[in-house]
């Protein structure tokens, strides 16, 4: 804050003492040449303090400056006052050593170099000068760090853009090596200027005070300082006009903040945030619908057809790739696959066809989000058809930016809804409602690693939620849903896959947290996740025991189904060397699984050959075992149900 009213009382005090030491020093009988080097430095101090009266100033240094310069001057007036004639007496015993008018040149000394330093880092001609560096005054002594960033502060209130970006990109350094240094920033009134230099600035500005404001969300009170000074509207602002390069960084910033203080996820959301990280994800991911006419009723599918054709001259290639098959049923097309026999005249109609579906899917979204104005305001005056625009973000030019800047966009976005979605079934139900699902499921098969990594930790975060919410899970997840069927065809694909890399958990929980949404009839999910349990990596075992859990729990409608279909799937010989040998957290997610199947399909003759009741009774003597709550409560119904069944089929084989 610069230069207020509070700022301007606090010269007072201190430019009245500089005017009584100056006087009285002119009163001095005693040490009258040493009184006189006073008188001189003081005045040449209370110039400068009138010259910062008449001076826009940096309000957090200059407290603490003029605090030091009144102590100082209060000790020079005492000293002067001392050297005045006060009667033959009081100057034999007042004693004054000589080395106290060096101390006293040099501390005054010191609040001339302190004022000047105030002088010149308030000064906007200063701060814009890139040739002159301020450096640190003589108070910053035993705190250099804070005057530093006192100083970049202050040059990003006044300096040209060139030095405010400089100054931002030092900030980065800052905040960056230590957090109490980004805590300070906060503290000294940092946040402000750099969000107007995100308003203001070039792009090399923009995205430093971006990177700054990110590394800055360490801990729930910063980031709550910072959206109360206008954070999430102004990231709005970028994401919806800015260029692509600071539009990602701001998405990144987006996240960190998110990840810091989830209360900080509405405000966002407030602010169409989450709409336009979805439009950016969806940009050249899946079909632009504002290219697309939507039919009326009564209109033939052939005449639509031949509309776009006329509209649009041709379709573009990889964006009908993308979307292909989407929309079809996922017994006779699944997204990503494409038939490399098939009529390439055939291919071009049918593509040309899931264009005309997603748009009418799109438009059907639209009508449902009471938020949404991406609707043409004059579709009302068209009694043919209406025509559906992109709304969020500006699009001109950014399908010139170089492919680099746009996966590491779309990374961003991903990121940043992943962050936003954490927890919130609001935001979650955004997310769905729009085109996310749909790209979310393209950028898992074919973005580039940090994009697929981000697109499958908001999906599971996403389905975290659905799992806990029925309105969220039927809406979002329902199996007639293309866009469900695509993400889950594309987790399935990466499980089935079986690598170990940074997808492989983040699918597995998805699919286990959408246990409840598949039909009986939908047999491919199991096997997949019980190979899983096989797997040498502990973490894998582990969350695929708990995502079939979930599967065979009671709470599942169809828990008989799966977990037949676990056995089937050769599950329990895994699942009993794991509750053996497994570490301690697989052994426990293990026999929680063993412990459902146990319980729903007891008189299974899988369990009787495994000795499945052996390994239960063995469990429930294992006191770390027991300790766990769901353990506790599970084990002793199971092995009844057991111990019923299996004595029954054990007399039939003795």
């Amino acid at each position: 804050m610069m230069g207020d009213g509070g700022v301007k009382q606090i010269l007072a005090k201190p430019i009245q003492l500089a005017d009584h030491v100056t006087k009285w020093a002119d009163d001095a009988h005693s040490f009258r040449q040493e009184c006189m080097e006073l008188k001189a430095k003081t005045e040449r101090l209370a110039a400068l303090l009138r010259q910062a009266a008449r001076s826009e100033l940096y309000e957090r240094p200059a407290r603490r400056i003029m605090d030091d310069t009144e102590q100082v001057l209060d000790k020079a007036l005492a000293l002067v006052d001392k050297c005045r004639a006060h009667g033959v007496i009081r100057r034999l015993f007042t004693i004054i050593p000589a080395a106290a008018f060096k101390k006293m040149s040099t501390q005054l000394d010191n609040s001339i170099g302190d004022v000047s330093w105030l002088i010149r880092v308030s000064s906007s001609a200063a701060a814009s000068d890139d040739d002159i560096h301020i450096g640190l005054p003589p108070i910053a002594q035993n705190e250099p760090i804070l005057f530093l960033i006192w100083e970049q502060i202050a040059t990003l209130h006044t300096g040209s853009l060139e030095s405010r970006a400089d100054a931002a990109a030092s900030l980065v350094s800052l905040a960056r090596d230590n957090d109490r240094y980004g805590k300070l920033i906060i503290e000294e009134d940092g946040v402000g200027p750099l969000l107007r230099l995100i308003k203001e600035g070039r792009i090399e500005g923009q995205e430093s005070a971006a990177h700054a404001l990110g590394l800055l969300a360490r801990d729930p009170e910063s980031v709550e300082q910072m959206v109360l000074a206008g954070v999430c509207s102004t990231f709005a602002k970028v994401l919806k006009e800015g260029p692509m390069k600071v539009q990602a960084m701001v998405a990144w910033a987006v996240s960190e903040l998110a990840a810091s203080h989830p209360k900080s996820q509405d405000v966002f959301a407030q602010n169409n945030v989450v709409r336009l990280l979805v439009s950016h994800l969806a940009f050249e991911t899946v079909q632009e619908h504002s290219k697309y006419t939507i039919p009326t009723k009564g209109m033939s599918i052939h005449s639509v057809v031949l509309a776009n054709s006329n509209s649009n001259g041709k379709i573009d290639p990889n964006a009908a790739s993308a979307t292909a098959g989407v929309a079809m049923d996922s017994s006779e097309h699944n997204l990503g696959k494409h038939p490399a026999m098939a009529n390439p005249s055939q291919n071009a109609a049918k593509n040309q066809m899931h264009n005309v579906i997603q748009s009418t899917m799109a438009a059907k979204s639209n009508k449902t989000q009471p938020n949404s104005n991406s609707h043409n305001p004059h579709a009302g005056n068209n009694t043919k058809h209406q025509h559906v625009t992109l709304a969020g973000t500006s699009i001109k030019g950014r399908e010139f930016e170089d492919p680099t800047t746009k996966a590491y966009m779309k990374a961003m976005a991903a990121k940043a809804l992943w962050q936003l979605a954490r927890g919130n079934p609001a935001i979650c139900k955004n997310i769905t409602e729009s085109r996310a699902l749909l790209c979310f499921s393209v950028l898992l098969e074919k973005g580039t690693d940090e994009v697929q990594y981000n697109s499958a930790m908001a999906l599971m975060e996403i389905t975290r939620v659905a799992e806990q919410h029925a309105d969220l899970r039927r809406s979002a997840f329902k199996p007639s849903s293309p866009a469900a069927r695509a993400v889950v065809d594309q987790l399935l694909r990466i499980v089935e896959k079986a690598d170990y890399n940074d997808l492989l958990v983040p699918c597995i929980v998805a699919l286990g947290c959408l246990s409840r949404t598949f039909r009986a009839t939908e047999t491919r999910i199991i096997g997949p996740l019980v190979r899983l349990l096989d797997e040498t990596e502990a973490v894998v075992a582990k969350e695929a025991a708990i995502a079939l859990s979930k599967f065979s729990c009671t709470e599942n409608f169809l828990h008989l189904d799966h977990s037949k279909a676990i056995i089937n799937a050769g599950g329990v010989k895994h699942l009993v060397q794991l509750v053996y040998f497994g570490e301690h957290l697989v052994q426990i997610a293990a026999l929680v699984l063993l412990s459902y199947i146990a319980l729903h399909v007891p008189e299974s003759e899988a369990l009787a050959q495994a000795e499945v009741l052996t390994v239960l009774e063995w469990s429930s003597k294992q006191g770390y075992m027991v300790q766990d709550p769901t353990v506790d409560s599970l084990l002793p119904e199971a092995k009844i149900r057991l111990e019923l069944y299996q004595s029954r089929s054990s007399r039939g084989y003795h």
